[in-house]
């Protein structure tokens, strides 16, 4: 699996993050089925909006690149996404990029302008099918523009010159840089192959930069694809508008990491399925909030059921969410309804089953990391007596069922005291903390 990581010139937003999380989820679901799941996500540490950024601050490009790969890890990190197998830089890959240029060259599929290489799109007849766009009806697709120098507007730029204050190699075509689309292309061909199972990224990605990747991989290696399986994650939306710097709504991970634990970061993430767009709020990370508080209660509960020794792997219901496209909600979904048995069962056996699937389950997603201990010492506004929260729900609804409303209204007044709000849907009754 190859998944294109971040453009390193300023600090991770929550949308960078989501990519990351997904991927990371996928990285662990497929761990269940395959014994060697190889990842390779790439750092981007050339890039024209890198030199602008180190211009601007006036300091060298590696400073700049530097400080925000590390920041980069130090975020992502604290949200649980686990290194990849392989974490690529584009400028440990100039030769590589430099020989996959001169092949497209050698076989026609580009043409060379005054230092400039370009990938002549119309020499590749499936251009737009991942998109699902007709070239007649597509804008040119490259991070600056070059039109004097193309045959065609939709050819993209393999190569540029570079000025003596820009960052530069030598090649057969001067000295230069690559264009950005290349960098990914030449990294999955010297870490994974000519062919991969999966290539991930963000929606965004699809066009041009999907697209310029499987034209320039496949007539260069002469394949037909260049991944068996494209996944693309949705969206970050801050209230209906998609989160755009233009818009001024960027919300960056780690001033959200002084609000909210990593886990709660990565569990908001999560209940969209990946496909989907996220609406970003307060509410979403609240209500994650309060579904950790309810699972590690219940692991609380479990602490002293041994399982050590025996498999930790979630149930079936679970499973099957997750290996319907990663549906991590419905996952998510189960996950709670685990964690409710778990907080009512008292058979020993019972308890050993459900605590390894909930362990299981929390692994997969990338949650449960902490011990109970450890969540409600860091977060003491979320030590709830969970135990006592449910027991009193149960009591409510057995009331209610059987018409004692006196009883069921004094279990409500009580978890209204505890600070807990209910509310009864079709799924059954559900709980937060005001």
């Amino acid at each position: 699996m190859y998944v294109c990581g971040p453009t390193v010139y300023n600090p991770p937003h929550i949308g960078n993050a989501r990519a990351a999380v997904a991927f990371d989820v996928l990285y662990r679901s497929l761990q269940r089925h395959y014994p060697n799941v190889r990842y390779v996500r790439n750092i981007t540490d050339l890039d024209d909006k890198i030199n602008a950024a180190a211009l601007e601050q006036n300091v060298p490009v590696t400073e700049i690149t530097n400080k925000y790969t590390e920041q980069y890890h130090s975020d992502i990190s604290a949200l649980g996404v686990l290194p990849p197998d392989v974490e690529p830089k584009a400028t440990q890959h100039i030769p590589q990029m430099i020989e996959l240029i001169q092949t497209l060259l050698n076989k026609g599929n580009a043409y060379s302008k005054d230092g400039h290489v370009l990938f002549d799109v119309p020499s590749f007849d499936s251009y737009g099918k991942l998109s699902g766009q007709r070239l007649s009806d597509m804008q040119a697709g490259s991070r600056i523009e070059i039109e004097g120098y193309k045959n065609s507007p939709f050819d993209f730029v393999l190569w540029k010159p570079s000025s003596d204050d820009l960052p530069g190699w030598d090649s057969p075509w001067g000295r230069g840089r690559p264009g950005w689309h290349m960098e990914c292309s030449a990294m999955i061909k010297e870490h994974l192959g000519s062919v991969i199972d999966i290539h991930g990224g963000g929606n965004d990605l699809q066009f041009p930069h999907h697209e310029n990747e499987i034209a320039q991989s496949c007539c260069a290696n002469d394949e037909v694809v260049l991944a068996k399986y494209w996944v693309h994650n949705g969206f970050v939306q801050i209230g209906d508008e998609k989160m755009s710097k233009s818009l001024g709504n960027v919300l960056l991970v780690k001033d959200l990491l002084k609000l909210y634990p990593g886990e709660v970061i990565r569990l908001a993430l999560i209940k969209t399925k990946y496909r989907e767009p996220i609406s970003w709020g307060i509410e979403l990370l609240d209500q994650a909030q309060e579904q950790l508080n309810k699972a590690y209660g219940a692991l609380r509960r479990l602490d002293s059921i041994d399982v050590k020794g025996q498999r930790l792997e979630p149930s079936q219901r679970f499973c099957d969410a997750m290996d319907d496209d990663l549906n991590t909600s419905l996952a998510i979904t189960e996950l709670m309804s685990l964690a409710g048995k778990a907080n009512r069962e008292n058979n020993n056996s019972e308890l050993a089953i459900l605590k390894r699937n909930i362990v299981g389950a929390g692994n997969e997603l990338g949650l449960l990391q902490s011990s109970p201990d450890e969540w409600f010492k860091s977060n003491p506004a979320m030590d709830l007596d969970v135990e006592k929260v449910e027991a009193l729900i149960s009591k409510r609804n057995a009331a209610r069922k059987s018409s004692d409303w006196s009883t069921a209204d004094a279990a409500r007044d009580e978890l209204l005291t505890m600070g807990v709000q209910i509310l009864d849907t079709e799924n059954g009754t559900e709980w937060r903390t005001k």
